[in-house]
């Protein structure tokens, strides 16, 4: 699953906010299906010296024509390497859903070859921690049954791409490699972090139940862990995306107050 030898940063990180002096920069990473445009108004509940990144995963927006990436260690290696020269305490991760783990995978790979604090903070939103993922068969029972569990999942913008033919053909392929990513990620206990958490989840996701959540305590050191539950099902941050975004704002500027 070879990538283009300039996949670097010009390809991975779609900026939706520079700063000249950053003081932080929060790298998003997108859902099972998702893309980096989910993010991009986002600067505006944030401090202009907090840049704004999306990460493109392969095979969706400009990168479409593209190999997907369907194994979560091929993928959080892949962006590992594209963050490393980031990696530290001005950076902060957030990934939503499929998003959550790849982030943490993405942070772990950073502390092992760093042997330091990866990032500043991890949010992690909508997923269980890596020793309660709980992988289904999905991906292997078809279109109609992922198509299925895409639309169950509440995502406003699901049913007006999946009921287009020519938007179905064109996501389809980067839904599947997503679908198998998540399908074949394993539970494993959990290794602990050295930097803060920060989990969050919609009160009516029956995937991601408040006290499941909180299991992410697990991936970092006592009291450097918190969880907050907002109104609203799994994609519980597109209803009042200022909400949220205003929380991890302040959870910022506390990990650069402590720096």
């Amino acid at each position: 699953m070879n990538q283009p030898a300039d996949a670097g940063p010009s390809r991975w990180l779609r900026w939706y906010r520079k700063a000249a002096r950053p003081r932080m920069r929060l790298v998003c990473l997108p859902h099972a299906g998702g893309a980096a445009s989910m993010f991009r108004d986002w600067p505006q509940w944030l401090p202009e010296d907090v840049e704004v990144i999306g990460v493109c995963y392969p095979g969706r927006q400009d990168r479409v024509l593209e190999p997907c990436i369907d194994e979560m260690g091929v993928l959080s290696t892949r962006i590992a390497d594209v963050l490393q020269c980031y990696a530290g305490e001005r950076l902060a991760l957030f990934g939503h859903s499929m998003g959550a783990s790849v982030a943490y995978e993405v942070a772990l790979r950073l502390q092992q070859r760093t042997g330091r604090a990866p990032v500043g903070r991890l949010f992690v939103s909508g997923q269980l921690p890596p020793h309660r993922v709980t992988p289904d068969d999905v991906h292997l029972r078809g279109d109609d049954a992922i198509q299925e569990t895409v639309r169950g999942l509440g995502d406003p913008n699901a049913d007006a791409v999946l009921d287009d033919p020519d938007l179905r053909e064109l996501v389809m392929p980067a839904i599947r490699a997503d679908f198998r990513l998540i399908g074949t990620y394993l539970p494993r206990p959990a290794t602990a972090l050295d930097t803060s958490v920060t989990a969050y989840a919609g009160a009516d996701d029956e995937d991601v139940p408040a006290e499941g959540l909180k299991e992410w305590a697990a991936t970092t050191a006592p009291g450097r862990f918190d969880h907050r539950v907002y109104p609203g099902g799994h994609f519980y941050l597109l209803d009042e995306p200022e909400v949220l975004v205003r929380d991890l704002a302040d959870h910022l500027a506390a990990a650069s107050a402590t720096r």
